[in-house]
């Protein structure tokens, strides 16, 4: 039996180690992986993430829950066969602590799958693909961004206002049959139907058979889904085939960061999304004006979405002072996290997909400007998920 000293010397030695082993962490970096695309059509959707969420950081005096900041950044080329072994690269060779990416869903829902496996916090601040959050739900998995389902039902209800028949264009692939689901089932809780659906595969930009069918077809509207440059070309070929100002064209993404190069073309298309140029609140205000600042130029949605990823695990890393052996209680924190966003008010469902509201914006000009608020607090459903 240990004497009364020698106890209390054991305990002074084990607490002497743990506050070693504390200090030892807390004096290590948080390894950040950012696996985004650099290259190919949605690089600068890729460094609109990036720049959002290091903006965050340096306001925070470049630490998160207290501790510096290493970014570890690589190209996940939009290439869903490269995603597995990028994915694992981040974290079984790197050591990060946890993954952001990223913009295709193909790619993120391969990262999904070794976030599952390794207990990797991974936080998609981009890609909508409804598995992510649906079937594949997981503690450690969460959205910054949005479901495909949610703007393109926020599209749908907006659609609906107005028109009883709609013909959808989209890239087959997951996110354009996601977004076109959304926007069906919205369009159709408005009382509309929707005629018929056109793709071709991603990112295929010969849009001008889709549109010669459309204009046979003749529906009262269009729905729309392709993304970065497939976004430029898909506009200027509507407005070039006559067809803007006899089938009114509705979409999502579909003017976010490419007003300037779509141009005329552009004018006076409405979109739904759960942000907008200018959007009135004093955390944008802020966040417009330390944006354009650091970056040279005023933030889209992507720079909004990497700003909150940042947030979020700033949230969780708190919560924990900084303690990233607490995996369960980082998760749940963010979980539970109210977050004051540029976007306005931001929670989370139960499968981790942000419930946030959706906005009509108008373009003008070089901005996509809000005229209304379509739905608030919208929750996509994520009925395959089973947490």
């Amino acid at each position: 039996m240990l004497s009364k000293s020698l106890f209390h010397a054991a305990v002074a030695v084990a607490l002497a180690s743990s506050a070693g082993w504390a200090t030892a962490q807390s004096s290590e970096p948080i390894k950040v992986g950012l696996m985004l695309p650099s290259s190919g059509t949605f690089a600068e959707l890729g460094k609109g993430v990036a720049d959002g969420f290091k903006l965050y950081v340096d306001e925070q005096g470049g630490k998160l829950g207290g501790r510096a900041v290493q970014y570890i950044a690589l190209d996940d080329e939009s290439d869903p066969s490269k995603a597995n072994e990028n994915a694992n690269k981040l974290v079984k060779r790197d050591k990060v602590d946890v993954l952001i990416g990223t913009i295709h869903s193909g790619v993120a829902a391969t990262m999904a799958k070794v976030a599952r496996e390794t207990n990797t916090l991974l936080i998609v601040p981009n890609a909508g693909a409804g598995e992510i959050t649906g079937a594949m739900c997981a503690p450690n998995v969460f959205r910054s961004s949005f479901s495909n389902w949610q703007p393109g039902y926020a599209a749908g209800l907006l659609a609906g206002k107005k028109h009883k028949t709609a013909v959808t264009i989209s890239w087959k692939y997951a996110a354009g049959d996601e977004s076109v689901k959304g926007f069906r089932e919205g369009f159709e809780k408005s009382g509309g139907k929707v005629l018929k659906d056109l793709n071709l595969p991603f990112p295929g930009v010969e849009f001008q058979p889709l549109l010669a069918e459309l204009a046979t077809i003749k529906p009262e509207a269009a729905y729309a889904f392709v993304a970065g440059a497939g976004q430029v070309k898909f506009v200027k070929d509507y407005a070039a085939a006559g067809l803007k100002n006899s089938i009114p064209l509705y979409g999502a993404f579909l003017t976010e960061g490419t007003l300037t190069a779509q141009g005329e073309a552009a004018a006076g298309l409405q979109t739904t999304l759960h942000y907008a140029d200018g959007l009135k609140n004093p955390k944008n205000d802020k966040f417009i004006a330390a944006y354009t600042k650091a970056y040279g130029a005023a933030p889209n949605v992507f720079g909004v979405q990497g700003y909150d990823a940042a947030q979020m695990y700033d949230v969780g890393l708190k919560a924990v002072k900084g303690d990233t052996k607490k995996k369960a209680e980082i998760y749940k924190a963010i979980e539970n996290a109210k977050i004051d966003s540029p976007r306005g008010p931001l929670a989370f469902s139960k499968s981790h997909n942000p419930v946030q509201d959706f906005y009509v914006r108008v373009a003008r000009g070089n901005q996509n400007v809000m005229t209304d608020t379509i739905v608030k607090g919208l929750v996509d459903p994520s009925r395959d998920c089973k947490l």
